[in-house]
């Protein structure tokens, strides 16, 4: 077994490397539409209460432990995750042995123009084996229309790149992805957001001391409570509530 149940979603048991060998022979593989997704408490918080998301989720080919939370839960549930995945983790990983590999591109989808300019610039100095075979900056609107998504799978689908890197932030680029990908000619696709600022500078990730201790969340909390708050210390103990009642269930 790879995965273990925590609240019905099949999450990896897998480590770091173990993840990235795996996402790489699904690329070799020549199949198309795979994708990942992080799990992190908040996340499957909303996916209570999104049938969409949810399924988009469950329909993963791989669910990672995004956030000690998971960790914890893991733990509670006498579980074997001892340490957490993100989307950075998957992204620099995948980059760095497809680099190696030589021969692959990826294509990048959302975003601004701007960051995305930055984003294929530092991509070519970190990754120079990589071929960068697009981006596209989607309009900034709750939901798109049709057209919408023809033109995002258009653009993806003359590129023929290997990886898709979807930047939307969560929910909207899991749905997206689950509702998209069989139209998609792509092999594999992240849905990584944030990691998209992150990579360029835009926003900087905590200090890795606080990543090493799973306290990643508390210097944004700080320095972003009005948006955070809801995700720390709202859904964050409903989440822990939920895994105990599953602990006992066992």
């Amino acid at each position: 077994m790879t995965c273990e149940n925590i609240l019905e979603y099949p999450v990896t048991i897998l480590a770091q490397k173990a993840c990235i060998r795996r996402i790489i022979s699904q690329i070799i593989s020549g199949l198309k539409g795979r994708y990942f997704a992080c799990a992190n408490p908040h996340s499957l918080q909303v996916a209570e209460k999104d049938p969409v998301f949810q399924q988009a989720l469950k329909n993963a080919d791989m669910i990672v432990p995004d956030g000690v939370g998971m960790v914890i839960a893991s733990k509670l549930l006498g579980g074997k995750i001892r340490s957490r995945i993100t989307g950075t983790d998957i992204f620099l990983g995948l980059s760095s042995e497809l680099n190696r590999m030589g021969g692959f591109s990826v294509f990048f989808l959302g975003s601004t123009e701007e960051n995305l300019a930055k984003i294929k610039k530092k991509m070519a100095h970190d990754f120079p084996h990589i071929r960068v075979a697009g981006t596209y900056s989607p309009p900034f609107r709750p939901e798109f229309s049709d057209e919408d998504n023809r033109l995002m799978a258009e653009a993806i689908n003359r590129a023929r790149p290997d990886v898709l890197w979807v930047g939307m932030t969560a929910p909207k680029q899991e749905k997206w992805i689950f509702q998209n990908r069989d139209r998609l000619n792509v092999k594999f696709i992240g849905p990584i957001g944030a990691v998209f600022d992150f990579y360029t500078g835009n926003v900087r990730r905590s200090h890795p001391v606080f990543q090493k201790m799973g306290l990643e969340w508390l210097p944004r909390l700080l320095q972003q409570p009005r948006r955070l708050y809801k995700r720390m210390l709202v859904s964050a103990p409903k989440f822990l509530m939920r895994v105990i009642v599953q602990s006992f269930s066992f």
